[in-house]
C-alpha cells in the first residue's frame, strides 16, 4: 500500500491528503482544510503565504504516518520575490488586486501583442504573471532591484520544505513568458521589457523529486492545479475534452504539441504545461466564482444561501431570459456580483433579473453556453474531434449546471472526480515512486473504480436556439 501527502490550494480554501494506491483502486482521505482568505493592506490585495505555510506544515505532521511523497499543487500565475538572503521581499500579491491596470498596454508598447503569443502561445489575461512582473517594475522597482529570485507560489512553498529553489514545468508555463518552442524562459523577451532574468529558477518537469521534508520525499507534481486534474481525468480514448471546474473553468484539449498560430492567436486560447510532456490547449472562463460572489453578496445583506440553495432556486426560474459573458472584465474583481450581472443585461437590452433564482438561471445558462462557445472554437483550430467531455473537481457537485453543460455543448457528460486535483497531485509522485506505469494506466484504473456521473444532453432544439442568442450577443460586443 503506498501512500503520498497532496497539497491542494484553492483560491478559497486549502485541503492536505493523503492517498493510498494498492494496484487496484485509489483510497483518499483529507485530514486537514483550512481557509484562505487574501487580506487588503494599504489598497493592495495580498496573500497570507505566512498563514498558509503554518496550515500546510501543521497537515503535513498529521498525514505523514508512512508517506512515501508530498507534492504540492495551488493556482498558476501568482509569485513570490526572495532576496539575496532567500527572504520575502514582500508578501504575494493576488492575480484580483488591481495593479495590472494598464500594464497590457504597457507591454505591448514595447514587444507587440502578437510577437508575445508567437513566443509563449498563452492567452491574454491581464492577470498574467508578465503583466504583474512589469507591475512592479512601473510602480515598486526598488522591489526588483532587491530581488535575487523569482518563485511561483508553488516553488515558494517547495523551497520552504525542501530549501532548493526550481520552479516547476506546467506553472512555469502561466507566466506568460516560457516558451515552448526554446522549452525554456524567454530571457530576450523579458530584456525587452527592461525585466530582469538572472532572477529565474531552472526548470524542472512534473515528476522530479526535489528534495525531503522531515525525512519525505517531496515531488514536483503538475503543481498549476489545473495541470493536475486534467492528470485525473478518467478517459480511456484520446478523443476527450475537459473542463476543470472551480473557482475558474479552465476548459480544454490535451495535446502533444502547443498550437501557435493566427486562429489560436484570434481565439485568444493558451498553451499550458501538462504532466507527461503534454501541453494543456485551454481557456480560462470565469467559473464558479460567479456563484461564489454572489453568494459573498447576499450574505453581506444578511441571507446566507448553501450552494445547494442556489441551484434549487435556479432550477425553478425561467430558462434563457438573459445572459451574461462570464469573461466581461467587470466579473473579475471582488464584489457585488448580482449588482454587477443585473448591470450587464440592463445595458445589453436583456430583462434583468430580479430573484435569486433569476440571478443564478443567468450565471449558470451563461457559463454551460460559454463552454460551447469556446470547445467549437478549441477543436475547430485543433481540428481533434471530441466525443466525450469529462468536468473535474468541485463543480461536478453542481448537478443542474453539468446537466447544462452536455445540454449546451451537446455531446455526452462525465462528472468525477471530484478530487481531480488532489488525485492528479498523487498520481504524479505514485509514478515517480515507480507504484504506477504512466498516467494512462492510472486513467484505466480511475475509469473502472469512480464513481462517475454521466449526463446525457436533451433539449437540443431549445439550447440551439439560446446559444445562438448567446453567440450573437458575445459576438456583437466584441
Amino acid at each position: 500500500m503506498a501512500r503520498v501527502i497532496a497539497v491542494d490550494l484553492g483560491a478559497e480554501s486549502g485541503r492536505i491528503a493523503t492517498v493510498e494506491f494498492n494496484g487496484h483502486r485509489f483510497a483518499l482521505n483529507e485530514v486537514h482544510r483550512f481557509s484562505n482568505t487574501s487580506v487588503h493592506v494599504r489598497g493592495t490585495l495580498h496573500w497570507d503565504v505566512l498563514n498558509l505555510w503554518h496550515e500546510i506544515t501543521s497537515g503535513i505532521h498529521v498525514a505523514r504516518e508512512g508517506a512515501s511523497g508530498i507534492g504540492v499543487a495551488t493556482w498558476g500565475v501568482d509569485f513570490a520575490l526572495l532576496d539575496r538572503h532567500d527572504t520575502l521581499i514582500a508578501n504575494p500579491v493576488s492575480y484580483r488586486d488591481s495593479r495590472t491596470d494598464g500594464m497590457m498596454e504597457w507591454v505591448f508598447d514595447r514587444v507587440p501583442r502578437r510577437e508575445i503569443f508567437e513566443r509563449t502561445g498563452i492567452q491574454f489575461l491581464i492577470l498574467n504573471t508578465l503583466y504583474q512582473l512589469a507591475s512592479v517594475a512601473v510602480r515598486t522597482p526598488a522591489q526588483l532591484e532587491r530581488a535575487h529570485t523569482l518563485l511561483m507560489l508553488p516553488d515558494l512553498l517547495n523551497f520552504w520544505l525542501t530549501g532548493e529553489k526550481v520552479c516547476e514545468f506546467s506553472d512555469a508555463t502561466t507566466t506568460q513568458f516560457y516558451n515552448p518552442r526554446l522549452g525554456d524562459w524567454d530571457r530576450d523577451l523579458l530584456s525587452r521589457l527592461s525585466l530582469p532574468t538572472h532572477i529565474l529558477a531552472p526548470i524542472i518537469q512534473p515528476g522530479t523529486k526535489i528534495g525531503s521534508y522531515e525525512g519525505i520525499s517531496v515531488f514536483a507534481p503538475a503543481c498549476h492545479d489545473t495541470g493536475s486534474a486534467v492528470v485525473a481525468v478518467p478517459a480511456t480514448t484520446p478523443n476527450f475534452a475537459y473542463i476543470s471546474s472551480g473557482t475558474w473553468s479552465l476548459i480544454g484539449l490535451e495535446l502533444d504539441q502547443a498550437v501557435i498560430s493566427d486562429e489560436s492567436y484570434a481565439a485568444n486560447v493558451t498553451n499550458e504545461g501538462g504532466a507527461g510532456g503534454t501541453f494543456r490547449f485551454l481557456k480560462n472562463v470565469m467559473g464558479l466564482w460567479l456563484a461564489q460572489q454572489c453568494r459573498s453578496a447576499w450574505r453581506a445583506e444578511g441571507t446566507t444561501y448553501t450552494y445547494d440553495e442556489l441551484t434549487a432556486a435556479a432550477s425553478q426560474a425561467d430558462a434563457f431570459r438573459s445572459f451574461i459573458d462570464p469573461d466581461e472584465i467587470r466579473f473579475l474583481p471582488p464584489g457585488d456580483m448580482p449588482q454587477r450581472i443585473r448591470a450587464y443585461c440592463h445595458e445589453t437590452e436583456q430583462p434583468m433579473p430580479e430573484t435569486i433564482g433569476q440571478v443564478m438561471r443567468v450565471v449558470y445558462e451563461s457559463l454551460a453556453l460559454k463552454y460551447r462557445y469556446v470547445l467549437d472554437k478549441m477543436i475547430a483550430i485543433s481540428r481533434q474531434s471530441v466525443d466525450r467531455l469529462h468536468i473535474v473537481g468541485g463543480g461536478t457537485q453542481n448537478k443542474l449546471l453539468c446537466q447544462m453543460t452536455a445540454d449546451a455543448v451537446g455531446c455526452p457528460v462525465v462528472a468525477g472526480p471530484v478530487e481531480g486535483t488532489v488525485l492528479g497531485n498523487a498520481i504524479v509522485q505514485l509514478i515517480a515512486l515507480g507504484e504506477l506505469a504512466s498516467i494512462a494506466d492510472a486513467r484505466a484504473v480511475l475509469a473502472q473504480t469512480i464513481d462517475g456521473v454521466d449526463y446525457q444532453p436533451h433539449q437540443s432544439a431549445a439550447w440551439e436556439r439560446a446559444y445562438q442568442r448567446f453567440k450573437n450577443l458575445l459576438d456583437g460586443a466584441g
